[in-house]
């Protein structure tokens, strides 16, 4: 009997970094020593105090259901923790708190992709964006992303791949895979562009917004009043705090866009678990130490790679603005990027991520990243020189 599923099913994709180190997590079993430079999760336990947080939420009684958009106290403090550091005021009754980054971005592809709209997307990208938009019935239309730029858009590129059809623009800084950051004036230039194209609601994934390095700055855009009724924020806990398994996040939808975001919440995970809540108010509200520290490491971390993997035949690579990747170009070594992926792991024992992976655009470079330590990030380079 054959089983059969809906079509769209046939259009949905999935995240590579996973696949791979469910394959490096295979090769340790058979007794291979394998470098993870692939999976984008900081190497650091979540902060004592956060973790602590959660346990007396247990202990005090928090076992049942919470709101569906969140509990209250935990919304204030995501508002509370922009001002602070957006420097832009918001209602936390427009705070939707859900588990993990990638519920928002499903949310907002949903509401807007079906068949006959378009939505822009980064390219290369977080891998899940395409896959979605594809799965909504959409046209998914890439927003190319440029080496000599350090992998920032270009406004003019993006305003001119906006149609009657376009109903969403995603846009991620700084990004994923590349470490790219958009400058303010690329930005505002984007944003005064958005002012004659007001059928485009704006999905802006903000998740690595504490993550920068060598004064580049993280704007927001929720700092732009023209687009605010149109903008959805993306932001969440698990890589400023590490607290990836948590799954904890929270968008910032519009005023008419929140209802249907919460309905949305209704329909699928009905609410977050209590504990996970009381420890993100904590992770906001407590010593930031922990966040700063990390970032520190991350910076040192960023030089490391960069020189070394400037230091391997065939591969070159720009230094990171923000995030904890490294985009490499490996065309020098003649090799395609998959091929690369799978050679650096079944023979050198270093798990990364081919370009391709995050896109089409994405031929000809490999992402690593450097949430490992200083010491495993140059072995693991030199074993790659050795299997070039």
């Amino acid at each position: 009997m054959k089983i059969e599923m809906a079509a769209a099913m046939d259009r949905l994709g999935t995240e590579s970094a996973f696949e791979v180190l469910g394959r490096a997590k295979a090769l340790e079993q058979q007794g291979k020593h394998i470098i993870n430079l692939g999976i984008g999760q900081p190497d650091f336990p979540t902060p004592e105090h956060i973790v602590e947080a959660a346990i007396k939420a247990l202990r005090d009684g928090h076992h049942g259901y919470t709101p569906a958009d969140g509990i209250p106290a935990l919304k204030q403090a995501v508002a509370a923790d922009i001002a602070a550091r957006r420097h832009v005021t918001i209602d936390p009754a427009n705070v939707l708190i859900v588990p993990g980054g990638k519920v928002t971005m499903f949310f907002a592809i949903t509401m807007f992709g079906q068949p006959g709209a378009e939505i822009i997307y980064p390219n290369p990208g977080f891998p899940i964006y395409q896959s979605l938009i594809n799965y909504s019935g959409a046209k998914a239309v890439p927003m190319p992303l440029h080496e000599k730029t350090g992998f920032s858009f270009s406004a003019d590129e993006v305003l001119d791949l906006i149609t009657p059809k376009t109903r969403l623009l995603i846009l991620n800084s700084p990004g994923n895979p590349t470490g790219g950051v958009v400058p303010r004036a690329e930005m505002e230039k984007l944003v005064a562009g958005l002012e004659i194209h007001p059928q485009v609601c704006i999905l802006s994934d903000e998740i690595y917004s504490r993550m920068l390095y060598a004064n580049h700055e993280h704007v927001s855009l929720l700092e732009f009043p023209s687009i605010r009724e149109r903008l959805i924020l993306l932001d969440g806990w698990s890589k400023t705090y590490a607290m990836t398994g948590w799954r904890l996040g929270y968008g910032v939808w519009p005023e008419a866009l929140i209802e249907p975001a919460t309905r949305l919440a209704i329909n699928c995970h009905s609410c977050v678990n209590a504990p996970t809540q009381y420890a993100g108010i904590a992770a906001l509200e407590g010593p930031q130490d922990a966040v700063e520290a990390m970032v520190r490491a991350f910076d040192e971390r960023r030089l490391v790679i960069t020189h070394e993997l400037n230091q391997t035949k065939g591969i070159t690579c720009g230094a990171a603005a923000g995030a904890f990747y490294a985009f490499a170009n490996i065309t020098g070594t003649g090799l395609k990027a998959a091929e690369f992926q799978d050679r650096m792991l079944n023979e050198a024992g270093v798990a990364t991520i081919a370009g391709t992976s995050f896109g089409e655009m994405g031929e000809g470079f490999v992402r690593f990243t450097y949430a490992n330590s200083r010491d495993n990030i140059k072995t693991a380079i030199g074993r790659i020189r050795e299997n070039l």
